[in-house]
């Protein structure tokens, strides 16, 4: 059913290229507004999201039409290397014993991969384990890393540190995740996975016991009133006997589920980053393939965790991904990651290298750094948590596509023994606990314990300085094995001070050379959405933007978001005043605007199945 549906609509779901010429400009907060440093909420009465009450439409509205189901042993929400990887693995087991087990696995992407942003260095450990002929299969593992370096940063010096065992990168391969996934999902296709790209999960349906039993697919063809357009078709129900969850990081029926199961309920809140990245050709005679640098330090104060990577790899191509990650935890309203990361390119050790370059792409991306403690209960009745949407990331190691594949494929371990180990047919919900032992068996689990105190040492008042001792004492010599564990504290939407309390931070214009305007590099996403739909971006209360981000932390939306989503413009209603402008079409699908809101007001949702990025070389 699914795939008749896949085909009609193919057409309709292919990657489509953004135009950002009728894009709002995205202006300046107004420095002109009243600041106060008062933290109280705004008073208005808060806004439900606007959900379908298909019970209170007339009976010959479309959106009442029957829905159509499809039944299968395993859905897969998300098509990314947890995913991919869980897929690939159940088919393998089934395969080998003969048994039928259908596994089908939902993207919202056009295409496999055109969502996928990492750094990326590859440690092959997990992909040895799951196709360990992958060369001979031709994976995109092209570029090994023949030469490590540390460095902190100055203004104008960079300065080599000593290297962190666990950043070692001998065996690894430096890699375009995005083409990665799309050989992973080519292999799975092999072994019988369905794969269903541009259709998004908007939607969990549950047993009347409570437990997880699928997917709603979204709506299409709704207007931006979610009014029925002449398009129209009801979303797909997808009932599967185990539902699997690799949304990547924050996704955002991870955070229905989260709430309704208590999954965060024993666990510290999850912290995050914001990861920014360039792909350019570079000049033959500034490529070193295989060159692997890491960075600390400038631009950034010694009180924000940020850290940068330059990987030269393609040799025949001359490529270099270059980025920044700066920790969402950061406290001036003020900071702009993306203008972070352009200040950052202008330093002599990387502008050297980029000059008589081109930039061929760009993208964000959020990404775990809670590690250990931050890790929710990866289960519930019907289903599970997988990859990044669970927070498998290792931070010191900067790296998680092994540990988020290990974990795909130890939840397929679980669900097909749970499903297929007797003849029997398998009645009631489906509660995959040998699951969480699995991963506590496994060297994921080692892993992030060992390296469980790192990423918070950074956030004590010596800050930068503080994380480095820290760090440099627990890897070479305690290597995790205390007796305590250092806490996270709080959310990273509660750590913005107030603009009465922070400084303005003054960046350098972008040159058009190494440093770009923002929306010149988002025309380089490749995003778009159609702008006659419902905006994905869902505000709870429309007031509280203005009465309290604007009022009090002068509109951070507008520089915390890496895509000019999100600016204040004059309200032509309410002249002298100021409304939040939302130009969904730029969304990357990053996440942010999600976990920073310092009033926890915008809920990020799936758009219609195929938009957002276009990612290439990511």
């Amino acid at each position: 059913m699914l795939r008749a549906t896949f085909n009609r609509r193919l057409a309709a779901t292919l990657p489509r290229i953004a135009s950002v010429a009728s894009r709002a400009r995205v202006t300046l907060p107004s420095h002109a507004i009243q600041l106060t440093a008062a933290r109280a909420l705004s008073n208005t009465a808060s806004r439900a999201i606007w959900i379908p009450n298909r019970n209170a439409l007339p009976e010959d509205d479309p959106r009442l039409a029957e829905q159509f189901e499809d039944e299968t042993d395993v859905v897969i929400v998300g098509g990314g290397p947890a995913g991919l990887s869980a897929a690939i693995r159940l088919k393998q087991l089934a395969n080998e014993e003969g048994k039928e087990c259908r596994v089908m696995v939902i993207e919202k992407a056009g295409e496999v991969g055109a969502h996928t942003l990492s750094g990326a260095v590859l440690e092959p450990r997990a992909l040895n384990e799951l196709i360990p002929d992958w060369k001979e299969k031709g994976a995109p593992l092209n570029t090994p890393v023949t030469k490590d370096s540390m460095r902190f940063l100055t203004s104008s010096l960079s300065i080599p540190l000593p290297h962190p065992p666990q950043m070692n990168n001998k065996g690894n391969y430096i890699v375009s995740l995005n083409n990665f996934v799309k050989w992973l999902g080519e292999q799975a296709e092999e072994l019988g996975v369905e794969i269903y790209p541009g259709f998004a999960a908007s939607e969990i349906n549950y047993n009347e016991d409570g437990s997880v039993r699928g997917v709603n697919l979204n709506d299409v063809g709704l207007d931006k009133n979610f009014e029925p357009k002449d398009t129209y078709e009801r979303g797909m129900a997808v009932k599967a006997k185990v539902t699997l969850f690799a949304e990547g990081c924050h996704g955002s029926l991870t955070k229905t589920l989260s709430q309704k199961f208590g999954l965060r309920d024993d666990s510290e809140p999850q912290k995050y980053g914001i990861g920014l990245k360039e792909v350019w050709e570079v000049k033959p005679e500034n490529h070193q393939n295989g060159l692997v640098t890491h960075s600390v330090g400038w631009p950034a104060d010694i009180h924000t965790y940020c850290g940068s990577f330059m990987y030269h790899f393609e040799e025949d191509r001359h490529l270099v991904a270059v980025g920044l990650v700066v920790g969402l935890d950061y406290q001036n309203p003020y900071l702009s990651p993306y203008k972070t990361f352009q200040q950052f390119k202008h330093h002599p050790s990387i502008k050297k290298v980029l000059e008589g370059g081109t930039c061929i792409s760009y993208g964000a991306r959020a990404l775990n750094e809670g590690g250990y403690q931050s890790i929710p209960k990866l289960i519930f009745p019907g289903g599970a948590l997988i990859g990044c949407t669970a927070g498998f990331l290792n931070v010191p190691k900067i790296k998680g596509t092994h540990t988020a594949m290990k974990s795909g494929m130890l939840a397929a371990d679980a669900a097909y023994e749970r499903l297929f180990s007797t003849e029997e047919e398998v009645e009631g919900p489906v509660l995959l606990d040998n699951y969480e032992q699995n991963i506590k068996d496994s060297w994921v689990y080692k892993e992030l314990y060992e390296v469980r105190n790192i990423h918070p040492s950074f956030h004590t008042s010596l800050g930068l300085w503080g994380g480095l001792a820290y760090s440099g004492l627990d890897t070479l010599f305690l290597k995790g094995r205390t007796p305590w564990t250092f806490k996270h504290g709080k959310a990273d939407w509660e750590c913005m001070k107030t603009a009465a309390e922070s400084e303005p931070i003054e960046y350098p214009k972008p040159d058009g050379v190494i440093s770009f305007d923002l929306l010149t590099n988002v025309s380089r996403t490749g995003t778009n959405h159609a702008e006659n739909q419902p905006i994905h971006l869902r505000i709870r209360d429309k007031d509280i933007p203005v009465e309290r981000n604007l009022a009090i932390y002068d509109g951070p939306e507008n520089r915390f978001c890496p895509a000019g989503v999100y600016e204040y413009v004059d309200d032509e209603a309410k002249p002298g005043q100021k409304r939040l402008q939302i130009n969904s079409q730029n969304c990357i699908h990053c996440k942010t605007c999600d976990i920073k809101d310092p009033s926890q007001n915008i809920d990020w949702t799936v758009p219609e199945g195929g938009g957002g990025p276009q990612y290439v070389w990511t």
